[in-house]
């Protein structure tokens, strides 16, 4: 099995403690975390940087995660996103998954399905770049 460099993963939350709590399990994964606490910090570093995936938060200061995501679905590079939220109701997951967002988790999260659900996202992501290439 041939070596590839780490997955870049961009975690939009102003939740400091989630935020290193998934930082720091994502790590053990051999990814590459970087954080933004704040809507408009997370957009601008997801559209300057190639991330592998972002999991973002839907409340957030400044920018939600329902326009980030609609605006980095605007862009031209597909870019799978995990979308958190303390929101449960039905609404929140459709509308968040109509804007765009691969996969949803309500909060409280375990730390296990959140893992297997970057897995799993990134497996796909992986799928479509080779099958494009």
């Amino acid at each position: 099995m041939q070596a590839h460099k780490p997955r870049r993963v961009l975690v939009i939350e102003d939740d400091r403690d989630i935020a290193e709590l998934v930082r720091l399990h994502l790590a053990d994964l051999g990814c590459e975390v970087h954080l933004a606490d704040d809507g408009a910090a997370g957009l601008a570093r997801a559209q300057a940087q190639a991330f592998d995936l972002v999991i973002l938060d839907l409340m957030l200061p400044g920018l939600d995660g329902l326009e980030i995501c609609k605006r980095l679905r605007a862009g031209a590079d597909y870019l799978p996103i995990l979308m958190t939220t303390s929101k449960a109701s039905e609404l929140d997951r459709v509308l968040g998954l109509e804007l765009g967002a691969d996969d949803y988790l309500t909060k409280p999260f375990s730390l296990a399905e959140l893992l297997a659900r970057v897995k799993a996202l990134l497996r796909r992501a992986e799928l479509l770049r080779s099958a494009q290439a």
